[in-house]
């Protein structure tokens, strides 16, 4: 564990090789967690992910009146219904924007008297385009503070639908999630088909495709239009138990071990997610292959192995766009120290928007190990380090635990790296490090 430690120094290392078993998705459970909470009936949730974020919404939904105990390790019972039976609360959500949105969207149909804020950058977090499209439901919603930005105060409404709910997709694909959740409710208390239009692009379609799969295995089928810019949910639509659900790993975490065994050598086994997996973030693993990786798909497992950086061999550099896997894409941007040439990461507009202003935060610590970097709005282009270049650096996280996980794979250039706040990985994988390290050969 490094959640009481201000720093974690990293030596030197070689090569690294054994076996990872992946904690839960985080993008899976706390969905899974909200829609059985949603449900007629009780749900048996397995391999759910222990973590901050799965914490905060567990929470929540206990103050809320939902009955959920645990039963063992990552096993949960959670019996629910289309209305919780607390309509006045006040909820802290830290700063787990998978918890914050959709409970914005499903307790603004619900009605209630509710106040959501979290820690100080949650409040620095956009809301806006999601708080318009509930009000075009009839929803009350009022910032507390900034305009377009939590902490809000949602109150009782009457909801009323006169045309498509119009949302845009272009700044986080968290807000169509949390409206899509949230409709079965609302075209129960309307008596009508909810249909929800896109405004512009849609970014992170795959975080979308867990959205509509997991809403399916909870008994609601949303009819989407093949350009994925119109989405229907039926006046009947309702949520029901699937009795059991298992929650698979986290593919976004499996992009560091992915990584690892891109410039380690391996083999890395990786279990919890493979070829049968539904999360988006395992087209990492193209990734790497492109960089060069072998990379085996079992039906629930990765195995990945690539070349020996720290003996001199190199990595592919590329020039890839990143819409679909902006997360695992930070891992891309530190492999990019171990190419053969220049990398340039496009259209990763949602990093600013994030736990931290990703774009800055990487471009800050990659020039802190001697890097040159450019960015700009939407793009990052790392140029790879040579061998009499690196230098020892203390790597700042800014409370992201992506920020932390990422630069781990900075251990194989020739000097220390030290990561500032390593425990903030407690975010979505508390053990990251004890995992990492136990891969990891001098």
């Amino acid at each position: 564990m490094t959640s009481s430690i201000p720093f974690l120094t990293l030596n030197p290392a070689t090569q690294a090789s054994g076996l990872v078993a992946l904690p839960g998705s985080k993008s899976i459970s706390n969905r899974a967690l909200l829609l059985a909470a949603l449900a007629r009936g009780t749900t048996e949730l397995s391999g759910l992910l222990d973590s901050d974020d799965t914490r905060v919404m567990i929470a929540a939904l206990q103050t809320l009146g939902v009955d959920i105990q645990a039963e063992g390790p990552g096993v949960w019972l959670i019996t629910g219904a289309a209305a919780w039976p607390v309509r006045q609360a006040d909820l802290f959500l830290g700063n787990a924007g998978t918890a914050f949105r959709p409970l914005t969207a499903a307790l603004a149909v619900m009605g209630g008297d509710y106040r959501l804020s979290g820690v100080p950058r949650m409040h620095e977090r956009p809301i806006g385009d999601l708080v318009d499209a509930l009000r075009m439901l009839g929803c009350q919603l009022d910032y507390d503070q900034q305009p377009g930005y939590p902490p809000l105060t949602l109150r009782p409404s009457d909801l009323q639908l006169d045309q498509p709910i119009r949302i845009r997709g272009s700044v986080s694909s968290q807000f169509l999630t949390a409206l899509l959740m949230a409709a079965p409710v609302a075209a129960a208390r309307l008596g009508r088909d909810v249909v929800i239009e896109l405004d512009g692009p849609l970014i992170s379609r795959p975080y979308i495709q867990i959205t509509l799969n997991l809403m399916a295995r909870f008994g609601v089928v949303v009819q989407c239009d093949d350009g994925w810019t119109r989405f229907v949910i039926p006046a009947q639509a309702s949520y029901q138990s699937p009795g059991a659900y298992q929650v698979e790993g986290d593919a976004s975490s499996a992009s560091y071990f992915l990584g690892l065994g891109a410039i380690a050598g391996g083999p890395i086994h990786i279990q919890g997610v493979g070829r049968d997996s539904i999360q988006g973030d395992l087209a990492f693993a193209d990734v790497v292959q492109d960089m060069g990786a072998q990379v085996d798909y079992q039906p629930n497992a990765l195995v990945v192995q690539g070349c020996e950086v720290a003996r001199g061999a190199r990595l592919r550099a590329f020039d890839r766009d990143f819409n679909l896997i902006p997360d695992a894409a930070m891992t891309a941007a530190v492999l990019a120290l171990y190419a053969d040439g220049p990398c340039h990461l496009r259209n990763i507009a949602s990093w600013r928007v994030k736990e931290t202003d990703r774009i800055a935060a990487m471009h800050a610590e990659l020039s802190r190990l001697g890097a040159r970097v450019e960015s700009d709005a939407d793009s990052l282009t790392v140029y790879p380090l040579a061998a009499g270049d690196w230098r020892s650096a203390e790597i700042g996280t800014y409370d992201d635990h992506r920020m932390a996980m990422c630069f781990s794979l900075a251990a194989f250039g020739p000097v220390p790296v030290t990561i500032l706040d390593p425990g903030c990985v407690a975010k979505t994988y508390p053990h990251y490090f004890a995992d990492f390290q136990r891969l990891l050969q001098p």
